[in-house]
């Protein structure tokens, strides 16, 4: 090791969400994703070989660790398991006196839920298709207890007694014709919000499902609305059986602290009722990474804290970043827009002429800092719009996104303002939550306010996200509203990562102008 006295740990994910992390003396340092290079959705490939093509200095690396046992081996090893990368690993972990971990897979959500919080003791949920806690046992929900830095699981349910992930998946898939992997990605959020729509006719019908799948595509054929009760069918059927395999914990726990993590925990809708449900709960916190991507980050964590047994890292704005990507620098950006002369034109510009843009209805994507790990736009790879204006979401759904006119866009808002424009104050600044809007307030936003008028709201914390912070503020002296409509900046493909994505995309779309906020410089097309 170095003589800095820096622990380096290398937590990675392979098959599909291929991920990895880079943890320093506990904090994350980077964390990517494979889609996001690849511009693949959900490519599967192997973490570890990913992680040595973007990173040419390993040698300080003492842990590496992965959150799926087994994952890599048997019938998993031609894709998944690389015997080069892992001759490079051995070899580094030798060299440094060090080790390569494998961490059950839901011990590794839920580290990454508890451990990016700031809770000393939480009720720790993860929920999702399925994987290994030892080469042998297969779950897809478990419970367990977060106290300083150790996680204690309570319960596993075996996969085969209850598959929320699995079941929302072949629904996705079977009934509604739609994507759950590569290479078009998971489309599960498409169902989610068409559920919205419906009432749920079919509920019981979801408890057999393997014999009523045909009937139930049979029926979400006949029309729009038809295929809105399925919809709806199948999220009351989720929300019923996540409920009752979880109350039992809740309501016996001490615990007024909540912790969400594993791919089902991406539906917001679900989550945002969880509070109804249990009055007792005072404090929720979502995984900003819950599907596989972010086992990469969990499986380091849990050995930093569990197994190293080193002390919390908390109230630690770097240690809850979402913003886990790479800087591009200005000559980044200057190079990649000089790949484009001719079609576009550059101008300096502030906060200020670009807030004046979208208070005149233009559509303003941007782009700076580190990206967002996450499925969802924080506001450094983002479409951001003005929400007073309720033709916006049909704008922004067929001109910019290209897709279904019922798919809701999220509203950012001030942290500090939450209370005045939501029933319910959660703190959400990863998108987790779909939460009432106040009745007297949706008018004021109207493109933001779903058809149920709840908003997946993300909360703005002027630590976690300064520029952002501010630029709302700006906004909201302009505007008199504290909310921006935010998207995420791609049209069907990944979020963008580069300065060339971020190109391609605005000269794809309808997307009015590119603003590169770090370097004040404003794209137009020609």
């Amino acid at each position: 090791m170095k003589s800095s006295g820096v622990v380096k740990i290398v937590g990675f994910h392979s098959g599909k969400d291929v991920a990895y992390a880079i943890l320093e003396n506990g904090v994350p340092v980077v964390h990517e994703e494979l889609e996001r290079i690849s511009r693949k959705k959900m490519e599967l490939a192997d973490g570890l070989t990913f992680f040595f093509s973007r990173c040419e200095k390993y040698d300080d690396v003492k842990y590496f660790t992965f959150g799926n046992p087994g994952g890599r081996e048997g019938k998993y090893e031609e894709i998944y398991g690389d015997k080069k990368s892992d001759a490079k690993m051995y070899k580094t972990i030798e060299k440094n006196h060090g080790q390569f971990l494998e961490i059950g897979h839901h011990r590794s959500h839920a580290a990454n839920a508890f451990f990016t919080s700031s809770f000393d003791k939480s009720l720790i949920i993860t929920v999702d298709g399925g994987g290994y806690e030892d080469k042998c046992f297969l779950t897809a929900l478990t419970i367990s207890e977060g106290i300083n830095n150790t996680i204690n699981m309570i319960k596993a349910y075996p996969r085969n007694e209850i598959n929320l992930g699995r079941i929302y998946n072949q629904s996705t898939r079977l009934i509604f014709n739609l994507s759950t992997g590569f290479p078009r990605g998971s489309q599960a959020g498409t169902v989610m919000a068409m559920s919205t729509f419906g009432k749920a006719k079919y509920y019981e019908m979801f408890s057999d499902f393997g014999n009523n799948w045909r009937e139930l595509k049979r029926i979400a054929s006949l029309s729009e609305q038809d295929k809105f009760d399925v919809a709806a069918s199948l999220q009351q059927w989720t929300e019923q059986a996540f409920r009752k395999h979880i109350e039992k914990y809740i309501n016996e726990s001490n615990n007024t602290n909540i912790c969400f993590s594993g791919g089902v925990s991406l539906n917001c809708v679900m989550l945002g009722k969880m509070k109804t449900w249990f009055p007792k709960i005072k404090n929720m916190f979502c995984d900003p990474v819950p599907y596989d991507a972010g086992v990469a980050l969990g499986s380091a964590r849990y050995l930093w804290h569990h197994v190293l047994h080193n002390p919390r890292i908390k109230n630690n704005f770097q240690n809850m970043s979402p913003y886990l990507g790479i800087t591009y620098t200005k000559k980044d950006v200057d190079n990649a827009c000089s790949l484009y002369q001719g079609k576009i034109k550059l101008e300096r510009a502030t906060d200020e002429e670009v807030l004046n843009r979208i208070s005149k209805q233009k559509i303003i994507a941007v782009f700076g800092d580190k990206s967002e790990s996450g499925r969802r736009a924080l506001g450094n790879r983002s479409i951001l719009a003005d929400p007073r204006n309720a033709t916006m979401k049909d704008l922004i759904n067929q001109k910019v996104k290209h897709r279904e006119w019922f798919r809701p866009l999220s509203p950012s808002i001030l942290e500090e303002k939450v209370g005045e424009w939501f029933e319910d104050p959660v703190s959400s600044p990863y998108m987790s939550f779909a939460l009432k809007f106040k009745s007297d307030m949706r008018a004021k936003a109207p493109a933001v306010v779903h058809f149920d008028g709840t908003g997946r709201l993300q909360t703005v914390n002027k630590i976690l996200s300064p520029w952002y912070h501010s630029f709302i503020q700006k906004w909201e002296s302009l505007s008199g509203v504290p909310i921006l409509i935010n998207t995420s900046f791609n049209d069907r493909e990944p979020i963008v990562e580069t300065p060339e994505d971020a190109l391609e995309c605005f000269l794809g779309t309808d997307i009015d102008n590119l603003y590169f906020f770090d370097y004040g410089i404003l794209v137009t097309k020609s």
